[in-house]
């Protein structure tokens, strides 16, 4: 079964707010996070007769995943020349455990955040999250198993975060 308007309205309803969380981890900007999910709903509204409704959610977050990391390899691109050249470390005590997560995870590279992210934050098996991203089941457990390790080292000791 196809994705109808009706439907397409629900996928908008139920979709929207954890595609714009993932999106948002993903890009740290609000209005690049807000482009790539409606450039996301637009491309399943054009697709939507090719789109199994099954599949929207995926469907969905397969083309907002693919729309960022070309978003961010062209951002890469332009601001290779323009950088400092020097990266600076904060080594502030934080009390916000939040803070903490979201700058560890800051620290990861693209595609290392992302499967963390949708395994953790959005709860996709390792599975779904190899049809989105595009690696394999092997990849993916590799990259979240170095994510959570950089994540680790980062953030040290709970004792270290309170």
């Amino acid at each position: 079964m196809t994705v109808s308007p009706k439907e397409y309205n629900r996928c908008v309803n139920e979709y929207a707010d954890g595609l714009y969380r993932f999106a948002l981890k993903i890009m740290d900007e609000v209005e690049m996070a807000k482009d790539i999910i409606q450039e996301s709903f637009e491309k399943l509204w054009i697709n939507r007769k090719a789109v199994e409704l099954s599949k929207a959610k995926s469907y969905l977050f397969t083309v907002a995943y693919h729309l960022m990391m070309d978003t961010k390899r062209k951002h890469k691109l332009q601001n290779k020349y323009e950088s400092t050249g020097f990266d600076y470390v904060n080594n502030e005590q934080y009390s916000d455990l939040n803070e903490v997560l979201h700058r560890a995870a800051e620290r990861l590279p693209d595609i290392q955040r992302s499967v963390l992210l949708l395994r953790d934050y959005e709860g996709y098996s390792y599975e779904e999250i190899g049809q989105i991203t595009g690696l394999n089941l092997s990849q993916v457990k590799v990259y979240i198993h170095r994510a959570r390790l950089q994540m680790k080292l980062y953030i040290g000791s709970i004792d270290a975060v309170i």
